[in-house]
């Protein structure tokens, strides 16, 4: 990284910027990639560094899409538990004997004043 040298972005580095960042690259192996600091990668590759994260998740969720809508079970609840919100519970019932109810009973003591 030479400082003080003025870096000129050229078609070949926005498609590896675009291509590493797609691809879940950190901003700084792609900087030292290019041999120039992070402020200057993002600076002259903001774009490619957004599109590329973009277009990847979209590419991930049309497969996740097509797995879960053909059938896939597995990537059907991974869809609707993180785009749909839904949840695996669980609910616990506790009864009294042979099924019954449960008596409650809630007694209130009063603590007793002591004499000062």
């Amino acid at each position: 990284m030479a400082q003080g040298v003025q870096h000129e972005p050229t078609d070949e580095n926005r498609a590896l910027v675009k291509s590493l960042s797609a691809m879940g690259t950190r901003y700084v192996d792609i900087a030292l990639k290019l041999e120039i600091n992070t402020d200057t990668l993002t600076k002259y590759y903001s774009q490619e560094l957004e599109l590329g994260r973009i277009e990847a998740n979209a590419k991930v969720a049309q497969g996740l899409y097509n797995q879960a809508i053909n059938g896939n079970t597995s990537a059907g609840m991974f869809w609707m538990k993180t785009r749909a919100g839904w949840k695996e519970t669980q609910s616990h019932e506790i009864t009294g004997a042979n099924g019954a109810e449960l008596g409650i009973t809630v007694e209130f003591v009063r603590p007793e004043k002591k004499d000062e």
